[in-house]
């Protein structure tokens, strides 16, 4: 199933009005990378935030918002969030910034060696 893009249009309105930023084809979905940091996107028809963990409860607690888990496994730091939590610009421009705030201090991804 491909990606929202319309939402992911939305959020392309709200980020590009903050911070440069690249977009990356990623779980089947588009990834908005700032920094060469992994920050937000959108999945099917939901939204992935790599937040502070430390405020991820708060998050969770809105409309909409859950623990992203890929793998079968909680992955700490990153929510996802479907269509009801984010009907409003201001919704959604929330994840977005809570999102922008992490990618301040969050660690890059370690690059991996390509086989010779």
């Amino acid at each position: 199933m491909a990606y929202d893009e319309k939402l992911a249009s939305r959020m392309v309105d709200i980020i590009s009005t903050k911070t440069d930023f690249d977009q990356k084809m990623m779980f089947g979905g588009v990834c908005f990378m700032v920094d060469e940091k992994m920050c937000v996107g959108v999945v099917k028809h939901e939204i992935m935030a790599r937040i502070d963990p430390a405020k991820e409860a708060k998050a969770m607690a809105k409309t909409g918002c859950r623990e992203m888990d890929f793998t079968g496994r909680k992955m700490k730091g990153f929510v996802m969030v479907s269509s009801e939590g984010i009907k409003s610009k201001k919704q959604l421009e929330y994840y977005i910034d809570l999102a922008l705030e992490y990618n301040t201090i969050a660690q890059k991804s370690k690059k991996k060696k390509k086989a010779s």
